[in-house]
């Protein structure tokens, strides 16, 4: 059986009339239970939607979602990226339901438990549907992966800068400040 975003919705009915909190994601026609994040991964996620926020708001550049933003995808699959990015242009005003978008921006943070090749995988997934740019935060090699439809995915270090000029120009984020901090 094909699922479909109502079913979907179904079961959110179902899991909230028994107060029972689960994110979920319609891939492929199937229902994926998402788990809650490992703290390291979640520190991430809030670090880089602030350093993301406090340059596109300003600039009125566009709109930073966080990983219980969902969208629908052209070939139907309802998911929702750790981070990710719409431009003003193509989103003047956030919807109060799904966004029925393909963000511009998306972003997935590797997880203890998760496995780097599926990752990969849903990446390349948002990248055929649309998105302009895929990255993938690897906080056990501490490497960042750009992808692009137009060209080989570029990994960047502890030293490097992350910089996305088609999105954020002027826009620069040196690698190690995604990283948790270590308090003394």
């Amino acid at each position: 059986m094909n699922l479909t975003v109502k079913h979907l919705e179904q079961l959110q009915e179902i899991l909230k009339e028994k107060d029972i909190e689960y994110s979920l994601e319609l891939r492929e026609g199937e229902i994926i239970v998402m788990g809650p994040s490992d703290i390291v991964s979640s520190e991430i996620s809030a670090r880089l939607c602030r350093f993301l926020g406090n340059w596109v708001y300003p600039r009125h550049l566009g709109r930073v979602f966080d990983s219980s933003g969902g969208f629908i995808l052209p070939n139907s699959d309802l998911t929702a990226p750790n981070v990710s990015y719409v431009s003003a242009e193509r989103i003047k005003q956030s919807p109060r339901y799904f966004g029925r978008i393909v963000p511009d921006l998306v972003v997935e943070i590797k997880s203890q438990s998760d496995r780097i090749s599926k990752i990969r995988n849903k990446i390349q997934l948002y990248l055929s549907q649309g998105a302009r740019v895929g990255i993938l935060i690897d906080p056990d090699q501490l490497t960042v992966t750009i992808y692009r439809s137009t060209s080989e995915p570029v990994v960047l270090n502890n030293d490097d800068m992350l910089t996305v000029p088609e999105l954020f120009p002027g826009w620069e984020l040196p690698i190690s400040e995604l990283w948790p901090p270590v308090f003394d």
